[in-house]
């Protein structure tokens, strides 16, 4: 009678070589070899030792195949599959950025700052932030540009602060 340690010993690198090569990794033909005699030692009660290394090796085959069946039930994450949130400093930095930006316009008198709130946040067409403020149209576009060249001048020497 065949002890398990004998099986073992003589076969081992056979059926590891064999689910290598099936396989292509290190850790899955460790894996299937390891599943492969314990299937044998619990399978049967009495097994046939002039095709026993066959028998291993089928095992071996069974076990691989079942692994690719339940891996391909999953998909694979690739790097082009990246999470859509900023990350964590992304988030920092806008919130920076933003009370930045906050703290420029609450510098401005408050009619610059109403253009430029009307413009950018709600988008109003400069004909309609003139008339809603009773500027003219041009005093309404001037507004806003410069409004952008301060908040522009800040962010560029808060980057050379950085710097």
């Amino acid at each position: 009678m065949i002890t398990f340690h004998d099986l073992y010993q003589r076969y081992a690198a056979d059926v590891y070589r064999f689910a290598f090569w099936l396989s292509g990794q290190a850790a899955d033909a460790e894996d299937i070899t390891s599943e492969t005699f314990i299937r044998a030692w619990t399978g049967r009660s009495e097994l046939q030792t002039e095709t026993l290394k066959a028998y291993l090796l089928a095992i071996a085959r069974n076990v691989y195949l079942k692994q690719q069946q339940k891996e391909a039930r999953y998909d694979r994450l690739h790097d082009n599959h990246r999470d859509p949130q900023p990350s964590p400093e992304k988030i920092v930095g806008q919130r920076l950025a933003l009370e930045q930006a906050v703290a420029v316009l609450q510098q401005l008198p408050e009619l610059d700052r109403a253009v430029f709130v009307l413009r950018v946040q709600h988008e109003l067409p400069y004909a309609e932030i003139a008339r809603v403020t009773g500027l003219s149209l041009s005093a309404a576009k001037v507004k806003v540009h410069r409004v952008r060249l301060r908040l522009a001048a800040a962010t560029a020497e808060e980057m050379d602060e950085k710097v």
